[in-house]
């Protein structure tokens, strides 16, 4: 007889700890990632998205896309040499 597979996740992640994490972005007024969703295409469909999140991290197939480079401002004071 095949084995069942279980139902648990390989990580503990609350779908609260996600929707905590989301409330932090939209407070902050968050910007476009890599993929150019915006606050408000990513909230046309908020509770999937939310669940697509969780999902994959819970079972540990997300990977967070690339973060985008912003170039910083040059010093004009000397960077401290370590």
């Amino acid at each position: 007889m095949d084995e069942l597979k279980s139902s648990r996740k390989p990580f503990e992640i609350s779908k609260w700890a996600v929707w905590e994490a989301w409330e932090k972005v939209r407070a902050n007024k968050g910007a476009a990632g890599v993929d150019g969703v915006s606050i408000e295409e990513f909230e046309k469909d908020l509770r999937g998205n939310l669940y697509k999140i969780w999902n994959r991290m819970s079972s540990g197939t997300y990977f967070p896309p690339a973060v985008r480079a912003v170039r910083s401002r040059s010093r004009t004071a000397a960077a401290p040499e370590f």
